[in-house]
């Protein structure tokens, strides 16, 4: 386990060094690294490492795909704002010949209406624009606590007339102890290519290196989960003209270096916690914090709920329902509805 920890570290610290990313940016297929379920969404919107009956968790870590989601269907969508639309349609298979679980699916995003204008600012009809990704991927035990899976993506995108495709490739690995209350998860998630967009050049999507713990306590039905994200790029601060302070007199105040690099570091980590009650912790509740997202979207110093986020789960009979929120900005957030099933027993074992 060390040396895998130590060979995912260095492969972090070369895309840091020949490869910056910058957040925020335009490009292509960056709806897939907003949370594919509403767990994920009520955890801050990553979850790397927690090995479950969720077939949800594939898209976030194909090694969280194991034998307890065979078969299991898993349906998902947010509703975010000015009539965006998000979410993942999923179903898993453990194939016993062969002891390896595999999934299939679909994510997307809907950004609604526009109107069609020429340029004169005429109305000329309506466009609509969307974005597609085919998942295929699966996962593989190798060792006793062990387990390493991978994702393929076909990433499409259509904008009115004009249209792109991408290749993608997501790789997994988990390690956990047997009574599966102690895990580490890593994923070095959408590194691929741009086949063709539309200005006919072939940039790589954005990808995202992470690396994720989770802890269920003994004493207490809580299970925490953190995330740090982002790895191939240390720095994730960046200069807010319109985020200026200035003291009594008028002259410009700048944050210290510590605090920069305390928010810097604090912008990596994703932080989560999950109550759990019942028998078969058929209840469950859920909170999170993005400060990454806190930084980024807040508005100067106007205290807001941005970068926190919550959620529930419930367990009915075969059904197990989700429910997550997260705060984006004072105005707005993310509310998003999951919904796992066994559509061929009514008892899943």
């Amino acid at each position: 386990m060390i040396r895998i920890l130590i060979t995912l570290l260095l492969i972090t610290t070369t895309h840091v060094l020949i490869e910056a990313q910058v957040l925020g940016t335009s490009r292509l297929f960056d709806y897939i690294h907003t949370p594919a379920s509403a767990r994920a969404n009520a955890l801050s919107g990553s979850v790397i490492a927690i090995q479950d009956d969720d077939i949800l968790q594939g898209f976030n870590n194909p090694a969280l795909l194991n034998s307890r989601q065979d078969r299991e269907v898993g349906l998902s969508h947010s509703f975010i704002f000015a009539g965006i639309h998000n979410g993942a349609v999923n179903f898993g298979l453990h194939l016993d010949s062969m002891d390896i679980s595999i999934h299939g699916g679909v994510q997307y995003i809907d950004y609604g209406t526009f109107e069609l204008t020429d340029q004169f600012g005429n109305v000329n009809g309506e466009f609509g624009a969307s974005e597609v990704a085919l998942v295929l991927g699966g996962s593989k035990q190798i060792a006793d606590r062990i387990t390493v899976g991978v994702n393929t993506r076909l990433l499409t995108a259509s904008y009115e007339s004009y249209s792109a495709l991408g290749l993608a490739l997501d790789a997994g690995i988990l390690y956990s102890n047997p009574d599966n209350t102690f895990a580490i998860g890593a994923v070095l998630k959408n590194f691929g290519v741009t086949l063709s967009n539309f200005a006919g050049q072939k940039e790589k999507p954005r990808h995202d290196v992470q690396i994720g713990i989770t802890k269920r306590l003994a004493h207490l039905p809580f299970r925490i989960n953190v995330t740090l994200h982002q790895l191939q790029q240390w720095n994730l601060t960046y200069d807010d003209p319109n985020n200026v302070q200035t003291d009594f007199l008028g002259n410009t105040e700048e944050d210290s270096q510590l605090s920069v690099t305390l928010h810097n570091i604090m912008s990596h980590i994703l932080l989560g916690g999950e109550f759990m009650f019942g028998s078969n912790d058929q209840f469950r509740l859920r909170a999170g914090y993005n400060h990454l997202r806190n930084r980024q979207l807040s508005v100067g110093t106007f205290r807001n709920l941005t970068g926190f986020s919550l959620g529930v789960g419930f367990n009915i009979k075969r059904f197990k329902l989700d429910y997550g929120v997260a705060h984006y900005h004072s105005q707005g957030a993310s509310n998003q509805i999951s919904i796992r099933f066994n559509p061929f027993t009514y008892h899943k074992v």
